[in-house]
């Protein structure tokens, strides 16, 4: 088999593990969307496409060029569909009430001087995630001010800040198989180490929220993705999906990703959106 890694950073802990336990047996390669000036599509060249391609890269030239892949036929993990949808934090919370999940509250506006009303404290999110984007707390009216001036421009989703107890639930999913970490939440005030040492594994994770993370997966088709929960009385409240997360330090990652590689290499194709299963069957059916 060969293996597309889609990727500005090959050398991440989890692709680099992954590539190692492929590169035995299979061809792995990897490819900067980003790289120069060159057109996405113009970087494939002219041989063969690779048997799958894992898109961990999330910039525009990654998404042109995942679409690319994808209209010739080579499956892309996750695909640049469903990438692209995690970008929107309106539209992710959006799907995500529609299908019952557990989000965050969330209202969007144009503006943060267009926030009608806001209730303190809250969170200001850019309203598009990428890096480099805006994610703060805000107590008060002048903090608010503040970023408003700091970010004239910037479209924005504003949640309500849920207190908890300081950390975040960081749970990991790849083609179903379940990973999870507590981590310091950057929002919250300085709290005391979580019960029981921060421990925090698979085994630690409750049934209800293991199935809630893949729940999350099939609303918004993917196969590898991160799911963000408070961690407090709150709880379960989801606070961001992100797609091909680092998945940093998690035991049998890389063996979870290499085993979804070769068999959608094998078999082809991944997740659809939802939205874009219900076009397919309707075509089908005329």
């Amino acid at each position: 088999m060969r293996i597309c890694l889609i990727a500005s950073d090959p050398g991440h802990p989890v692709l680099a593990a992954t590539a190692a336990l492929l590169a035995p047996q299979h061809r792995v390669e990897s490819l900067d969307p980003d790289r120069g000036d060159t057109p996405p599509a113009e970087l494939l060249g002219s041989g063969p496409l690779a048997d799958v391609y894992l898109l961990k890269a999330h910039t525009p030239r990654a998404l042109a060029l995942a679409r690319h892949l994808e209209e010739r036929g080579a499956p892309v993990v996750n695909s640049a569909a469903a990438t692209a949808f995690c970008q929107d934090r309106t539209g992710m919370a959006d799907l995500a009430h529609r299908s019952g999940l557990p989000f965050a509250d969330t209202r969007t506006a144009a503006g943060i001087a267009e926030l009608p009303d806001p209730d303190y404290p809250l969170v200001i999110k850019s309203r598009h995630s990428r890096r480099g984007d805006l994610v703060a707390r805000v107590d008060d009216a002048t903090r608010l001010r503040a970023l408003a001036d700091q970010w004239p421009d910037e479209p924005v989703v504003a949640q309500p800040y849920l207190g908890g107890t300081g950390w975040d639930q960081k749970i990991w999913v790849v083609d179903g198989q379940v990973f999870c970490a507590r981590r310091r939440s950057e929002l919250a005030e300085p709290a005391a180490e979580p019960a029981g040492g921060g421990a925090f594994g698979p085994r630690e994770l409750p049934a209800d929220r293991a199935e809630l993370a893949r729940r999350v997966g099939e609303v918004f088709g993917l196969d590898v993705y991160g799911v963000d929960l408070l961690d407090g009385p709150a709880e379960p409240v989801i606070v961001d999906i992100n797609a091909f997360p680092g998945i940093r330090g998690q035991a049998g990652a890389p063996e979870a990703l290499a085993a979804l590689a070769l068999r959608v290499a094998r078999q082809g194709g991944g997740h659809r959106l939802p939205a874009q299963r219900e076009a397919e069957r309707d075509t089908a059916g005329r």
